[in-house]
């Protein structure tokens, strides 16, 4: 009898233990956080930056780690001259210092490639491109 007693105040009691604690309401923007669980990085910048030199030949993807590595490309508008990109993402969260593009540039000189260097604007250009298509990413997934 007074295991039954117990039984059914135990019953009883369990689903009101869980009404003290506070929790706040979920927010679309919870759905749609900065941070991920699936992959080590940022998803939004992840896609974002595969999005963004998918018109060059990857020779390395690492989701995990972050890290998208292009091969040698050259514009067809400027065969002399061709680029390869390193794309990092560093930080699961959605912020302007999170990516980082490493980019080497060659030029053909009598038959054979010759490094020189990426102007600076370059990167940076490539960098924004990235975070612009991200939080454009963000933006959808919250509002959709």
């Amino acid at each position: 009898m007074i295991r039954r007693s117990v039984l059914a105040a135990m019953i009883l009691i369990a689903p009101l233990a869980a009404c003290g604690r506070r929790h706040k309401p979920r927010a679309a923007a919870d759905l749609a956080a900065s941070r991920t669980t699936t992959i080590g990085i940022n998803s939004y910048l992840w896609r974002a930056a595969l999005d963004t030199v998918s018109f060059m030949p990857l020779v390395q993807t690492d989701s995990n780690g972050g890290v998208i590595v292009t091969d040698w490309y050259a514009n067809p508008k400027s065969p002399g001259e061709r680029m390869k990109l390193t794309v990092t993402i560093l930080d699961r969260d959605l912020r302007a210092d999170a990516v980082r593009v490493a980019a080497s540039r060659q030029i053909s000189q009598s038959g054979s490639w010759i490094d020189v260097p990426v102007q600076a604007a370059t990167v940076q250009k490539l960098e924004d491109i990235i975070l612009t298509k991200a939080r454009d990413l963000r933006r959808n997934a919250i509002a959709g």
